[in-house]
């Protein structure tokens, strides 16, 4: 696939057929192609080329089954069945930007450990030999950022539930409920 510069989103179309369309290199595409317009930070859109319905996230998702059907996934069957249960949950709306914002923390993490590792090599690359050792080094201080991440993480969520509680009960408490604490007792 041809490399093209950064610029406005990028149209791919999706056939019948099942082929992709890249139409700003007027070339058809394949799945590993879209998985490198990712790598790439390339902005795109997948659409029905008949329809003209939105198509990008149906076709992430293929990408994300390929790459945990092939190879090591990085998703446990528990967790997968953790997302699972958040479908039609009341905190099914706040599960994608809690997971989201969680990613974005950990891509912070690793960009920080990247800036960090540039002072210890003159400006070449990291074999990866080279990496095993600085990742053996750093594992104290990586466990370290980890768990004060998860900490964070696990206390946001929580702030984020007490806050859904109070904009219910400041919603729904001049309703007349049956309170528990008012039920008589037979």
């Amino acid at each position: 696939m041809a490399t093209t510069k950064k610029g406005a989103e990028r149209l791919i179309k999706k056939y019948p057929n099942r082929r992709l369309y890249d139409t700003q290199t007027s070339t058809y595409i394949t799945l590993a192609d879209v998985k490198q317009l990712v790598m790439d930070n390339e902005d795109f859109k997948v659409v029905d080329a008949k329809s003209g319905d939105e198509l990008t996230r149906s076709i992430l998702l293929q990408i994300i089954l390929e790459e945990e059907t092939g190879g090591v996934p990085m998703f446990s069957s528990a967790m997968l069945s953790q997302i699972i249960r958040f479908y039609g949950h009341a905190m099914q709306g706040m599960m994608g930007t809690y997971l989201e914002k969680n990613i974005q923390a950990f891509i912070d993490i690793q960009n920080k450990l990247a800036e960090n590792s540039k002072g210890l090599y003159s400006g070449e690359p990291f074999s990866p030999d080279m990496w095993s050792q600085f990742m053996n080094m750093q594992a104290p201080m990586m466990q370290g950022m980890m768990s004060n991440y998860i900490e964070q993480s696990k206390n946001l969520f929580v702030q984020m539930q007490e806050q859904m509680q109070n904009q219910a009960k400041s919603m729904f408490g001049n309703f007349p409920f049956n309170q528990t604490d008012n039920v008589k007792k037979p």
